[in-house]
């Protein structure tokens, strides 16, 4: 059993009847009072994230867990199909415990988390940028490049996103899969 000392970044531990990982902690000594650590826990089967004070020297149950690189195959109604990049092994993953479904595209390389007791999947994280192809936006106006300005337009997988107005159809951007924001355009 671990106590409080042992969170780190990453953690997940058994907390409320729950699977949660540490995104931030800080370990907090006032000059006059007992010792706490402040943290951000993010439920791994909700996605949720709440703010948890524990008490110093507070027992708290780890649980192991194993990252694994699988690659995305396809989906039907009910769930996305990975593939074992070592022993070729397919698995289905629902799409809660995908951070964000939309941008996935054959053979997008995917990490996923297992609980090691139980073998089951806790999340699957894709890549923080995907380059995807823009499928339709308006025209742009020569010249029309000095402003921030952005405008909407849909990419490959059929998602929505607001790209700079030089953009036109057909071509390639980065996409960061966390805020679903354009970053850049990719060279040809």
């Amino acid at each position: 059993m671990a106590t409080t000392a042992d969170i780190k970044n990453g953690l997940v531990m058994n907390h409320n009847h729950g699977l949660w990982q540490v995104i931030e902690f800080l370990h907090v000594k006032p000059g006059k009072g007992a010792a706490f650590v402040r943290t951000k826990l993010k439920n791994l089967s909700t996605g949720k994230v709440v703010d948890h004070t524990f008490n110093s020297g507070v027992k708290i149950e780890p649980i192991r867990i194993e990252v694994h690189e699988y690659q995305y195959i396809y989906n039907d109604d009910d769930n996305f199909y990975f593939m074992n990049l070592e022993t070729f092994e397919q698995i289905p993953v629902q799409s809660i415990v995908i951070n964000a479904p939309e941008f996935l595209k054959d053979g997008l390389v995917c990490k996923l988390q297992f609980h090691a007791a139980e073998e089951r999947v806790l999340s699957c994280d894709l890549p923080t940028h995907v380059e995807t192809e823009i499928t339709y936006t308006e025209p742009g106006i020569k010249g029309d490049t000095a402003t921030n300005t952005m405008k909407p337009a849909t990419t490959d997988t059929g998602v929505e996103i607001r790209v700079p107005l030089f953009i036109n159809t057909g071509d390639k951007v980065k996409v960061d899969t966390r805020t679903k924001e354009y970053v850049e355009r990719v060279k040809k």
